[in-house]
């Protein structure tokens, strides 16, 4: 698996905004004030806790017999709400603060070898390698090798076979120019495989024909399911509360509608609550939530987006920026409060991202055998296969087919 270590959101960077100035609300009013550290964290980073609103100003009052961690238990009058509104009210707050501008690492990408103007030669000493990109029309491989490429041919003769027999200029899925050149309208995955050009010619008119046998290994290659996975945890109510999994629910709401503006999309990857010995102090609940941050294909929308900016890789970086400054101002806003910290709340510098590539079933990445492509993931070949989301082709000498997604005895019919 390709990884890229993302940056923790603790403190922000010098020269990233601070976010001091963002609102935070009409029903906030944050108190300036640093709460002491506990359990080897600072606080000061809480989400959530139930609470009391009076003449439209609202406070947050501890659980019964509950005292947070690295704070003195504060009582606090008036109705109690519910954490799950309390939450909407401080992630709404967040989610209006401005987001944070800072520079967009740049993120692997994939080689495109689908250019029209490309053209590919022959070797008489080994077969050429040619990577397609699935559905997409092919580079010119020419029946020649660089040395005949410019030279005069007399009378030439071309003839191409592929895996499934002889190709004729006809065909609807590969062109075979009068020049000898084999051209793939719409590159399938059952396609891949070996083409084998035959040329005849005279190098000279009083000269005698001279035959030439040139192979070509043609595979299907994608774009890598490359997307963000981001860990976070929280301090948390006891792990049978229902109040765990309504903020779970209003966690992954805002979260899905922060980077929905960029076409990407976050799924909850897993959730699970445990009791936790912190150093020199009792246990405690807390959340560990797994978080994926995938794009959304924007080419299959109403409007079509083309410009650079909608690349994949930009949107995914600018949604990275705006999500480590999510869990930021949830440190910067909270650690301002007078209020005892509320129940389920952010521990800070939790958050860790990792940048992922996967393949699909049937394609892997191998930077030894296609060095030409060391980041696409190319069709496995015979032999091998990948059965669900992998990085690599798993060997299988049961495997006949190109794209093979399980191991097993596969033949293909015609």
């Amino acid at each position: 698996m390709c990884t890229q270590a993302g940056s923790q959101a603790s403190t922000p960077p010098a020269h990233h905004p601070s976010g001091s100035g963002a609102s935070v609300g009409p029903s906030f009013r944050p108190a300036v004030c640093q709460l002491p550290a506990a359990g080897g964290r600072a606080p000061g980073n809480d989400l959530l806790r139930r609470g009391s609103a009076v003449g439209g100003v609202w406070m947050e009052a501890l659980a019964p017999g509950r005292a947070p961690r690295g704070r003195r238990r504060a009582g606090a009058s008036g109705s109690v709400l519910s954490p799950l509104s309390l939450a909407a009210v401080l992630l709404c707050a967040l989610l209006r603060a401005p987001p944070a501008v800072g520079h967009l690492a740049r993120l692997p990408r994939s080689i495109h070898l689908t250019q029209d103007s490309l053209k590919i030669v022959g070797s008489t000493h080994f077969p050429v390698s040619v990577y397609v990109m699935l559905h997409q029309k092919s580079p010119h491989v020419l029946c020649v090798t660089q040395r005949l490429r410019n030279t005069e041919l007399v009378d030439p003769s071309f003839q191409w076979h592929g895996p499934k027999g002889k190709l004729v200029s006809e065909n609807t899925t590969a062109q075979v120019t009068s020049t000898g050149s084999l051209i793939f309208q719409s590159f399938e995955e059952t396609m891949s495989g070996v083409y084998t050009c035959f040329l005849e010619y005279k190098p000279t008119v009083e000269e005698s024909i001279k035959n030439l046998q040139l192979k070509y290994i043609v595979y299907a290659y994608r774009e890598p399911r490359f997307y963000y996975q981001f860990t976070a945890r929280y301090h948390a109510a006891p792990c049978n509360s229902i109040y765990n999994i309504s903020f779970e629910k209003k966690l992954l709401q805002i979260l899905s509608k922060l980077v929905l503006d960029l076409s990407c999309e976050i799924s909850l990857i897993k959730s699970e609550c445990h009791r936790v010995k912190m150093q020199r102090a009792g246990l405690q609940n807390e959340l560990f939530f797994t978080f994926s941050v995938a794009s959304i294909d924007t080419e299959k929308g109403s409007k079509p987006c083309t410009d650079h900016s909608c690349e994949a890789s930009k949107r995914l970086s600018k949604a990275k920026n705006l999500i480590e400054r999510f869990f930021i101002q949830q440190v910067e806003v909270l650690g301002k409060r007078a209020e005892p910290l509320p129940e389920i709340y952010y521990i800070e510098g939790t958050l860790q991202m990792v940048w992922v590539n996967r393949c699909f079933p049937g394609y892997g990445i191998n930077v030894l055998k296609h060095p030409k492509c060391p980041e696409c993931c190319v069709v496995c070949s015979p032999g091998s296969f990948n059965p669900r989301d992998g990085t690599h082709c798993l060997q299988c000498n049961n495997s006949l087919v190109y794209g093979a997604k399980t191991c097993m005895i596969m033949r293909e019919f015609f």
